[in-house]
């Protein structure tokens, strides 16, 4: 049974960071490739950045790009969203996700910017 368990989210203040953490099981993770996508409320959902199986590459959208950073490791089956400088704007629930288009299959994690 896959599962992807995401954590690591809370309330921050804008200008903060966070680090989300996903835990994978039931798949050969190192052959996949990872992404992270959230999902605002009201609005559907966001693709963040993804990373290929190996790490070696990495892309991110245009709204985070600069501010945030995946990686993976794949000895511990875990992929990573480092946060920095936080905006507003990047309230939501953030899932991660296998491929380029399987649909998020965790709980998510809920990350708050506010002041």
């Amino acid at each position: 049974e896959v599962q992807l368990v995401e954590s690591g989210g809370g309330l921050v203040q804008p200008g903060g960071s966070l680090t989300l953490s996903c835990a994978a099981s039931g798949f050969p993770f190192s052959s996949w490739s990872m992404r992270w996508v959230r999902q605002a409320p009201g609005k559907g959902l966001e693709w963040v950045s993804s990373i290929t199986n190996s790490g070696r590459s990495t892309y991110y959208a245009d709204s985070v790009k600069g501010r945030f950073t995946i990686s993976r490791d794949n000895a511990k089956n875990t992929v990573y969203l480092q946060m920095n400088s936080l905006k507003t704007e990047d309230t939501a629930m953030y899932y991660c996700a296998r491929g380029g288009d399987y649909p998020p299959e965790g709980q998510g994690t809920q990350v708050t910017v506010s002041s």
